[in-house]
């Protein structure tokens, strides 16, 4: 009887043992998927956050100057007010309406991600895909962007374009804020797909 009830009780402890093991790692990996889900959360509305500061930047950026052009050697040259507007050069519209597009993404996104709680492969893929072409469209704003910006801030004496960042100084900066903002966001995009992507591996 004593030998039965040793057994029995013995058997009880490691049913348990092995209950509490498999417990443990389901709350791990619970917590682990929740853990994901608030840095997906908080990187996506930074994202949202930066897209939003670098549109507006450039979208009101504007500067009002005068520059002094000589008519005749002989005589004091002429102030001619001259205005620069980001819309005056389409690669600055291009920066504009891809952080408008990515802003308005991420603001999609973020319903997608709050409505995959449950972590389903097809809408994590769709997700990642998207992810990928704002990275895509944001890094190609900045490089058309950027090609502008170099002519502006050095100029160009093989076809004899001047340098205008020298009397548009407040306008220079404002796009290569822009810019800045624009990249990081980029930078936050590529992160969140490099974690979904490993977020999928660990799930398989």
């Amino acid at each position: 009887m004593e030998s039965q009830y040793k057994n029995s009780n013995n058997g009880g402890i490691e049913s348990g043992g092995a209950n509490t093991t498999y417990g443990r790692g389901s709350e791990v990996a619970v917590a682990n998927k929740k853990s994901f889900r608030g840095w997906d959360f908080v990187l996506r509305v930074l994202a949202l956050a930066l897209c939003l500061a670098a549109a507006v930047v450039l979208g009101v950026n504007k500067q009002n100057t005068t520059v002094p052009v000589s008519l005749v050697p002989t005589l004091p040259p002429v102030n001619v007010p001259v205005t620069a507007k980001f819309h005056y050069l389409s690669a600055f519209t291009y920066l504009v309406v891809a952080n408008a597009i990515a802003c308005a993404y991420a603001a999609v996104s973020l319903l997608l991600a709050l409505a995959n709680k449950g972590g389903k492969k097809g809408i994590s893929l769709v997700i990642m895909i998207l992810d990928l072409a704002m990275v895509a469209l944001l890094f190609s704003a900045i490089g058309a962007s950027l090609a502008v910006g170099l002519i502006g801030y050095k100029g160009n004496s093989h076809v004899r374009w001047a340098k205008v960042c020298n009397v548009f100084g407040r306008f220079c900066n404002q796009v290569a804020a822009s810019i800045g903002l624009t990249g990081a966001a980029a930078g936050i995009f590529f992160l969140l797909v490099i974690l979904i992507v490993f977020n999928l591996h660990k799930r398989c």
